[in-house]
């Protein structure tokens, strides 16, 4: 801009030329939109997190460009799409807003199924997709390639973690999950943690997601564990709406057995509540996080919408923040740029401290172990701390883990 100016400068000075000034400093003036495709799963059964995405994603971006919605001078312009918790339809949507749209960079989405489809796209187009919500380990392991950049947790994570709280010697789990990758992923990691913790683990459900009866199943687990010496736990891995409180109220604790489960959406946390010594882990919950990125979200977020930002709210969050980063790290919208500026990209963000590694382009996550009390008050089970799992801890295991298959 500097370089436009002088010579704008230098033309003007000769009257002949003052209209050739005048258009430079215009063109110099209006520069370039930098677009930004989110796509996410707003329709279907994960629409909670779509709408957590795009609300986070903003208020991101307004954050790391303290208001002004410009990087490097370029107005920021977000272009949002719908692919239905469809794999085909993602996959043309991707494809649309980087051919079509002239999108710099894509978001998404929510699903892991929908963001395995789209990356082969964002691969062969040789254009930046960063993955904010889906969690499937695949995403940023054997599927993944160069151009994808996952500043949001991993269900391997947050598998260890839940094993690192759970998991001991003489305990005994069943795993409730549903029937697609994340699911699936995130079983067999725990699985191997938790038997390398020194438990058992001998159930494993996986029901579809749009899954509404859990009889037949609960009971399948209770019997597989109800006979068992030492701790009991049945462990609910379900995105969306859980079963949770469906299977309390058949009353497992008949047969000794507790309930664990994973993050959720604070609504999804009301089913939470009532259920005793209820544990689980999550990377976010808003009271949780210490530091400025974090207070000035929750602050914001409650003075728009007269409540707190949820878990999904947070990953869109930070997924802004590393991109307005690396936009100014790479000093613009060249895609191999990008992508070298988020690798070993390290920032606060609202979930705490993340690091993107090199190797993968996967963000390190601190993960929290809590338990889940009911408070007056309060729509949903609350969330208390009971011990943090670091970010390289957890990689650690997940290293470990994937040395000894």
């Amino acid at each position: 801009m500097t370089g436009i100016t002088k010579r704008c400068v230098r033309t003007a000075r000769s009257s002949v030329f003052l209209l050739t000034a005048i258009w430079c400093v215009s063109s110099a003036a209006f520069a370039e939109d930098f677009k930004i495709a989110l796509i996410t799963s707003t329709t279907g059964a994960f629409e909670v997190y779509a709408k957590q995405a795009q609300i986070g994603l903003q208020l991101g971006l307004e954050y790391a460009t303290q208001g002004t919605m410009k990087v490097n001078g370029r107005p920021i312009v977000v272009i949002q799409k719908d692919d239905q918790l469809k794999p085909d339809r993602a996959r043309a949507l991707i494809e649309e807003s980087f051919q079509d749209d002239k999108a710099d960079i894509a978001v998404g989405s929510t699903s892991s199924a929908t963001t395995l489809a789209m990356m082969p796209v964002a691969e062969e187009l040789k254009k930046p997709l960063v993955v904010d919500v889906a969690g499937a380990d695949s995403i940023t392991g054997d599927k993944w390639n160069r151009y994808v950049v996952r500043t949001g947790r991993t269900v391997g994570q947050e598998a260890v973690a839940s094993a690192s709280l759970l998991a001991r010697k003489d305990t005994f789990v069943a795993v409730l999950a549903q029937d697609y990758v994340f699911g699936r992923e995130s079983a067999q990691v725990f699985k191997s943690a938790a038997t390398k913790a020194g438990a058992t683990v001998v159930a494993e459900e996986f029901l579809p997601i749009n899954t509404t009866d859990f009889t037949g199943v609960a009971q399948r687990v209770f019997d597989a564990l109800k006979d068992r010496p030492g701790k009991k736990i049945l462990w609910v891995n379900w995105v969306g709406t859980s079963p949770i409180a469906k299977i309390n109220a058949m009353d497992p604790a008949r047969y000794g057995i507790e309930l664990a489960t994973t993050a959720a959406p604070l609504q999804g946390m009301a089913a939470y509540k009532g259920i005793p010594n209820l544990m689980g882990v999550t990377p976010y919950y808003y009271e949780v996080i210490k530091n400025i990125e974090n207070e000035w979200l929750v602050a914001e977020h409650k003075k728009r919408f007269n409540s707190p930002p949820d878990v999904g709210t947070a990953f869109a969050f930070d997924a802004a923040l590393a991109i307005v980063n690396a936009v100014i790290k790479s000093g613009g919208s060249d895609s191999e740029k990008l992508v070298a500026a988020f690798e070993g990209m390290s920032f606060e963000g609202s979930t705490g401290q993340l690091t993107i590694r090199k190797e993968n382009h996967q963000a390190l996550h601190d993960f929290y172990g809590v338990t889940y009390t009911t408070v007056p008050g309060v729509e949903w089970a609350v969330p208390k701390l009971i011990k943090a799992f670091g970010g390289d801890e957890l990689n650690s295991v997940l290293n470990s883990i994937a040395k000894s298959k």
